[in-house]
């Protein structure tokens, strides 16, 4: 909404739209309270700019092609999320909890191109030199190799990328930067805002790689006005339990890849390792002889599959309303699965807390894992145990229905690597699953009572 000039204006700080006056919720995205008065030096410096002289449009032909001109980190998890490499010229915005790693995996990303003898600025507002110094020792990374800035100055920062002219910037972070023309603090909307708009157009000017690591709200959202992820090429958040090992890279926009992919790292003493086999890593601990309550999933992220065990755990209650908690899946869908259980199949579940986890932390977001989830649940309900070497897959509709989820081949390639015989989903797939692997027996099932026939009977073992 337009405002005249010299009067004052407010701007969400969620989305970056504007109003005349103050509301209690931004009328352009909705959010609550996020409506905060505009700097009298922003509105000043827009009314001074001068608009962009034309420019006459060409064949998108004469654009130079850019995909062979990947730069690699030397780290294959992360050159995996990216889509092989960061894009010169491209912001990466890289978002995440505190204490999760941020910091270290960019800096051994920079020590990876330094050592093919390309230029890297690691600029940092959080930390002094000396810190810096100090992780880099601790990862093994080349200091003399890595040249590094110490500044919360915007124009500092963005007058050390052109004049450097790296193939890599990262700067950690961009809530920290402030611009001395704007008169409020750093990490203000329009701070930031403006600091993310410089340092974008300084990286297409220099041609480098531009990393812009944020901080995150408590609902794990990236701080700053949503228009700070329309203005990067890709949104990267790195996930986990800090007082565990095992991290996880999710790309959630990528202009030059895949949005969905995701990288498995284990943080040690020496910094941040990719884990080559994250199908191995997530099931290491799983029963190899069939558990009541443990089901195999095949959870596709990006271009590959990835093997999880889903755990439930169920126990009678004693309050008015039942517990149902989650962890690694959407707590939306559980209720909805133990409704279809009970009334579909006659598998009771009002009664009892219902506890669902993903064991080792990777958060699955397709629906394609309502058929495990519902085993699992089943199987701790009833007390019969899952097969050995047992894995399910399908989205389960109100009807009780079990419907197709795409990647099947893929899937069923990636079960067979792992060793597993037997896989309940969809009916009408045996094609595809036999297409893929010729020793996995697929078990189709047209709905959820069908699937629970794949349990094991009441007191019998899990073979």
């Amino acid at each position: 909404m337009a405002t005249k000039r010299g009067t004052a204006a407010y701007v969400c700080g969620s989305c970056g739209g504007r109003t005349p006056k103050w509301m209690g919720r931004c009328p352009e995205c909705g959010e609550w309270d996020s409506l905060a008065p505009e700097d009298a030096g922003a509105r000043d410096a827009r009314a001074r700019g001068s608009p962009p002289a034309a420019l006459a449009p060409a064949p998108l032909s004469s654009a130079a092609a850019i995909e062979g001109r990947r730069l690699s980190t030397g780290i294959a998890e992360l050159d995996r999320v990216l889509g092989g490499g960061f894009v010169p010229g491209s912001a990466v915005l890289f978002g995440g909890d505190p204490g999760i790693g941020k910091s270290t995996l960019l800096l051994q990303a920079c020590d990876g191109v330094a050592r093919r003898k390309l230029r890297c600025l690691y600029a940092s507002g959080e930390e002094s030199l000396e810190q810096v110094r100090m992780r880099a020792d601790r990862i093994g990374a080349d200091s003399d190799a890595i040249l590094a800035l110490a500044a919360t100055d915007l124009e500092e920062v963005v007058a050390a990328v052109l004049e450097s002219r790296p193939a890599l910037v990262v700067v950690d972070s961009v809530q920290t930067l402030s611009d001395g023309n704007l008169p409020s603090a750093a990490g203000s909307v329009s701070q930031v805002r403006g600091a993310a708009a410089a340092l974008c157009a300084a990286a297409r000017e220099s041609g480098a790689a531009l990393v812009l690591i944020g901080h995150v709200t408590k609902d794990g959202s990236l701080a700053g006005p949503r228009v700070l992820e329309h203005l990067v090429d890709a949104v990267l958040y790195f996930e986990g339990d800090r007082f565990q090992g095992t991290r996880v890279l999710r790309a959630v926009k990528n202009r030059f890849g895949a949005a969905s992919e995701v990288g498995v790292f284990e943080i040690g003493e020496g910094g941040l390792r990719g884990v080559a086999d994250p199908s191995a890593h997530f099931l290491a601990e799983a029963s190899d002889d069939g558990a009541v309550g443990s089901v195999v999933f095949p959870a596709a992220e990006g271009s590959r599959v990835i093997l999880v065990e889903i755990q439930s755990l169920t126990g009678r209650t004693s309050l008015t309303y039942p517990i149902r908690r989650t962890s690694g899946i959407d707590p939306e869908r559980l209720p909805m699965i133990l409704a279809v259980l009970e009334t579909r199949a006659g598998c009771p579940a009002s009664a009892s807390d219902v506890f669902v986890n993903v064991a080792g932390g990777l958060a699955i977001e397709e629906k394609a894992s309502d058929l495990a989830v519902m085993l699992a649940v089943a199987s701790s309900l009833l007390g019969r145990a899952v097969p050995r070497k047992l894995a399910a897959m399908g989205e389960v509709g109100l009807r009780g229905e079990v419907r197709r989820v795409p990647g099947t081949e893929a899937r069923v390639r990636e079960l067979e690597t792992a060793g597993v015989e037997t896989l309940v989903g969809p009916a009408g797939c045996e094609g595809d699953a036999l297409r893929a692997a010729a020793r996995l027996r697929y078990l189709g099932v047209a709905d959820v009572g069908s699937a629970l026939l794949a349990l094991a009977p009441p007191g019998g073992g899990g073979a």
